[in-house]
């Protein structure tokens, strides 16, 4: 286990990016690699501020070691922010293990992985992700007991992808509220970019809405799965032909990213709230996003349904409870949305003002 940490006249890479800019400020980014098992990951703590960091292990063929770093770096500090505005006592946290998981992912990799967790001695607390799944975490959970995302059986609170399409969905409801004046989709076009973990469950709550349903995934059985459930549902090639399809909202469900200069421009729907974790390709697409009208629900407020199922675990875990919680992303969005407008702002910069105002008190509060 190897901290990252600066060399002498670096100017560039992942290591300026977390000591010189804006998005680095994390507390601790830990390098953990297991010759053995084969194991490479990241695990970076962006803040503690509210309690230990929770967020979830991505398992992906990252194209290089920095991409895996950077992508740490950028999903731990969203967690940070998913989880104050979700008022949840939890910092950001967030880890990558680097390679393909169909090829290399083995229970003595996950078990090499929890040791590595359990040595930060509960200032991180892991769960399910891209790639990983409930099966995972039970294996990861048999060498660190700062794991949720377990299965029922193993007194989890299984599946956080049921709360996390909901909580979008609820996020979904107060755009709608604010763009057209009622809390439905009924009667819209909404088009979903991945129906995988999270955005099958999505689709469900969208078609019992009375929505119009379009879809797409890089994964011929992903989409067959809905469109044999649902044939009313419209399947498109890929996501650049389903961001020029004519939408009311456009919901990104795959990986991050998926909003930049070149797919703001092409949008045809005036709202956009999905699942996908840093949607906003970089700095300034929100306010491209504002110029041209269209309404952005940020990704981590209307995604946080899941780290609230994970989190309720550690308390033993109450569906109906975290339910609960998870249905306030309506009123949260809401309050994004009014202070966005009062303030002058894109909500993606209301939100950040809101969580970073939690996070300051708690540090203030020590």
């Amino acid at each position: 286990m190897t901290d990252v940490r600066p060399t002498a006249g670096a100017e560039s890479g992942v290591l300026h990016t977390l000591f010189r800019t804006d998005q680095g400020g994390h507390e601790q980014v830990v390098l953990c690699q297991d010759r053995e098992s084969g194991l490479k990951a990241v695990i970076a703590l962006h803040s503690t501020a509210l309690g230990p960091a929770l967020g979830g292990t991505r398992f992906h063929a990252y194209a290089s070691d920095e991409e895996a770093v950077r992508d740490a770096l950028n999903l731990s500090r969203g967690m940070s922010y998913k989880n104050a505005l979700a008022g949840l006592d939890h910092g950001g946290g967030k880890a990558v293990i680097i390679g393909d998981p169909d090829l290399i992912k083995t229970e003595e990799l996950l078990l090499a992985y929890g040791r590595f967790v359990a040595s930060l001695g509960g200032r991180y607390v892991t769960a399910c992700d891209v790639g990983t799944y409930v099966r995972d975490m039970d294996v990861v959970a048999r060498e660190n007991r700062w794991t949720t995302g377990r299965s029922p059986e193993n007194g989890g609170a299984g599946d956080s992808s049921v709360l996390t399409a909901f909580g979008v969905f609820q996020g979904m409801r107060a755009a709608a509220r604010t763009q057209w004046g009622e809390p439905t989709l009924r009667g819209r076009r909404v088009g979903v970019a991945g129906v995988g973990k999270v955005g099958h469950h999505l689709v469900e709550h969208l078609v019992e809405d009375g929505a119009e349903v379009v879809i797409t995934d890089v994964r011929a059985e992903a989409v067959e799965r809905i469109t044999a459930r649902h044939p009313q549902v419209t399947a498109v090639t890929d996501a650049d032909v389903l961001i020029r399809t004519p939408l009311d909202v456009y919901a990104p469900c795959a990986l991050g990213g998926a909003l930049n200069d070149e797919t703001v421009a092409a949008l045809t729907a005036t709202v956009v709230c999905g699942a996908a974790n840093n949607q906003l390709a970089h700095p300034g697409v929100e306010k491209n996003l504002a110029d041209r009208g269209i309404l952005y629900a940020p990704d981590y407020v209307v995604n946080a349904g899941g780290v609230i199922q994970v989190a309720d675990e550690l308390h033993g875990f109450d569906f109906d409870r975290a339910k609960a919680k998870a249905t306030k992303i309506y009123d949260t969005t809401l309050a994004i949305f009014d202070r966005a407008k009062s303030d002058g702002i894109p909500p993606a910069a209301a939100a950040d003002r809101l969580a970073e105002q939690r996070m300051a008190e708690a540090r203030a509060a020590r």
